[in-house]
């Protein structure tokens, strides 16, 4: 008779796992059916679009609006900007945070509990919006492209991951490099940064799709469109593009702006899709080192 072996581990139930792959089928719908959603009444005639009568596929479909937005100039210099400022951000955003973490974690730092606690303080109580305001434009960034890079390019929050990874890195090495005569800024490019890429790929994502998808620091600070960034672009068109047909007295203009609302309703659904397509596209990049680093540097303390 052959023996069982008691440390085999046993296959689920059919049943449970049967549950489980429903509702892992109901989360996944119920979070990419929105972005169809927007993506088959981008594709729909704009009658359609406006109606939001669209549930499956699209009907009478329609490209016009991505047309309209390839040759728009205004929007690809919203573009531009929004790139501008995503890369020098998320580059001062890791080394910043870098810097300030492994400062942090050196044990013979004078003061290095008060630092850590001053920096606690800031995290949750800010100034506000009207001392951030009176800031920049002391400092002379109003209605410049840096009010969009430097604020955002240091985060308390950010710098507490980065220190609980760094601790969960063996101090053993750290002592290896200082035996073999390495002082701490070698100690932190070749042992520290090369072992965080994980939590770098964290801050990495975080940042991109934070500043992406920013907007009001835009709105306060960038009075004028050149160097307002994409998010401010659609905001305009969703927001600042309507009017009422009640104010309009002659029927031919009438008739021309009820057209040009409907062209409106699909242009809404195509700039979605095409400003978040970018986002979408750079997370697998960053998959391999996401989930490990987002653990470790949240449990790890």
């Amino acid at each position: 008779m052959k023996k069982q072996n008691k440390n085999k581990i046993k296959e689920g139930n059919r049943t449970v796992t049967a549950v489980l792959y429903i509702l892992a089928a109901i989360a996944a719908f119920i979070t990419l059916y929105p972005m169809y959603y927007v993506l088959i009444l981008s594709l729909s005639e704009p009658a359609y679009a406006a109606t939001m009568r669209v549930y499956l596929v699209p009907k009478g479909f329609n490209l016009s609006a991505f047309q309209v937005l390839v040759t728009d100039m205004k929007m690809w210099r919203a573009y531009a900007n929004t790139v501008l400022y995503v890369v020098p951000t998320t580059i001062l955003m890791i080394a910043t945070s870098t810097v300030v973490a492994f400062g942090l974690n050196y044990k013979k730092l004078m003061g290095r509990k008060f630092l850590t606690m001053f920096l606690l303080i800031p995290m949750y109580f800010a100034g506000g919006t009207i001392p951030s305001f009176l800031l920049i434009v002391k400092l002379g960034l109003y209605d410049s492209p840096f009010s969009q890079v430097i604020p955002a390019c240091f985060s308390i929050w950010n710098i507490i991951l980065v220190k609980a990874y760094f601790r969960s890195i063996p101090e053993s090495l750290t002592e290896a490099a200082r035996i073999d005569g390495a002082s701490l800024l070698q100690v932190l490019l070749k042992v520290f940064v090369p072992l965080g890429k994980p939590i770098f790929a964290v801050l990495a994502v975080y940042t991109i799709v934070g500043v992406w998808n920013s907007w009001f620091s835009a709105m306060l600070y960038l009075p004028h469109t050149e160097w307002q960034p994409l998010q401010m672009y659609l905001r305009r068109i969703l927001v600042e593009s309507k009017q009422t047909l009640t104010q309009v007295m002659d029927a031919a203009t009438a008739k021309e702006l009820a057209m040009r609302q409907l062209s409106n309703a699909q242009l809404k659904y195509a700039m979605i899709i095409f400003t978040t397509l970018p986002v979408l596209c750079t997370y697998p990049f960053f998959q391999k080192y996401f989930v490990k680093g987002m653990v470790l540097g949240s449990l790890k303390e």
